[in-house]
């Protein structure tokens, strides 16, 4: 068979989900009364089954190859009952609250929306539906016994559990940060439209009891509300399992940023005994690279050990508190311009004396205010100061 063009995105989307869903399964035997991951796993499987279900192709199909007209409604309805039920299930895992609460809420929420699968499948097999209907089939058979039950079932089990799961996600919004909270604002609208697209067809169903005709919000409108229904969620889903990382990738390449300075001034200075292994940026992941560096920092401060000077520190220290920076940043200052200094002597090679090691090191332990304080004007007048000096040393 071959899809039809609108039913390509629907497979798509329904094997990517199937695939995240296997994906997951190595972690559920290992971690099987884990009930957040059952409950994603499931709302997973749902999600996927019901894209792949729900393509026009399909439903065609399904039809065909069962020989029983409408077989791809009921099957349909329980899937996206099923999704319902996980979603549900799956805010209320997720949501912080009390074990045994969570327990007696999830019983609830599996007991009811397995009664409403059940009952999807019991009303079709007591109904009659001659005539195929791959589109309008709610309000086709709105009016048929069992059949009509049927549709109002599943429609209203998918509205309320849309509306419940909502609800939770504006409520748990509140009082949540950073990317969870984004998330779950965008989960919100999401599970909203999809109560608009039950409401629409709830609509077009009960206008045929009274003898009115609004097939076209099942055929033409209410598919509207669900390629964004179903990017946002997939968004609102995505955005929390990323952020974090996002937000870990960002920090560090803010951090990496910010030692550079210090990197420029410090990278080519031997240390014996260290090991530094290549870091190549354009495949370390940032995290690790700041390690890296970090580590390269402080093994390259601990070799310039024997030419630190305290009388520099010092002097740089007085200067800065003079110019009216406080007493951590004059510190900061104070040490670079000591690092400097001991860089310059060590560059200076065997003619400069060793100063006595004692206990001078510097005493900022924070490597981006050591580095940020380079840009400081005491550290540039000390560096001025000292070129003709190293100059003239040489030439003598």
């Amino acid at each position: 068979m071959t899809a039809e063009p609108s039913s390509v995105g629907f497979y798509v989307y329904g094997i990517m989900l199937l695939l995240v869903c296997a994906m997951k399964f190595p972690a559920l035997l290992r971690r099987r009364h884990d009930t957040l991951l059952r409950a994603a796993c499931l709302l997973l499987f749902a999600a996927g089954c019901l894209m792949l279900f729900a393509a026009p192709a399909s439903i065609t199909a399904l039809n065909r190859i069962t020989g029983i007209t409408n077989f791809a409604a009921p099957v349909v309805y329980v899937t996206t009952t099923a999704f319902s039920g996980a979603s549900l299930l799956l805010m209320v895992n997720w949501r912080p609250a009390p074990p045994e609460r969570t327990r007696r809420v999830s019983r609830l929420c599996v007991t009811v929306y397995g009664l409403a699968i059940l009952a999807v499948a019991v009303l079709f097999w007591a109904g009659t539906t001659p005539t195929e209907q791959p589109t309008l089939f709610d309000v086709h058979y709105a009016t048929t016994p069992f059949i009509r039950e049927m549709i109002v079932v599943y429609l209203v089990a998918q509205g309320v559990a849309m509306a419940i799961a909502s609800a939770l996600c504006l409520r748990w919004s509140g009082e949540v940060r950073g990317s969870l909270r984004a998330g779950l604002r965008i989960l919100a609208p999401a599970y909203l439209l999809i109560v608009c697209y039950v409401v629409l067809r709830l609509t077009a169903v009960a206008a045929r009891w009274t003898g009115h005709d609004l097939d076209f919000l099942v055929d033409r409108v209410s598919p509207l509300f669900s390629a964004p229904a179903c990017v946002l969620g997939a968004l609102g889903f995505f955005v929390p399992l990323a952020g974090p990382r996002v937000a870990q990738t960002a920090r560090a390449v803010r951090e990496l940023w910010r030692l550079a300075p210090l990197w420029r001034v410090l990278r080519d200075i031997p240390t014996p005994g260290a090991i530094r292994a290549p870091l190549p940026w354009w495949r370390t992941p940032p995290a690790v690279l700041l390690t890296g560096r970090r580590t390269a920092l402080y093994d390259a401060l601990l070799a310039l050990t024997p030419h630190y000077d305290p009388a520099v520190r010092e002097a740089a220290l007085r200067t800065a508190l003079r110019n009216g920076d406080d007493e951590d940043r004059a510190a900061a200052v104070a040490d670079s311009a000591m690092v400097l200094a001991a860089r310059e002597r060590q560059r200076a090679g065997p003619g400069q004396p060793v100063l006595p090691t004692g206990t001078t090191v510097p005493r900022t332990r924070d490597l981006t205010a050591l580095s940020r304080s380079l840009a400081s004007s005491v550290v540039h007048d000390l560096r001025d100061h000292r070129a003709p000096q190293q100059k003239a040393a040489h030439h003598e």
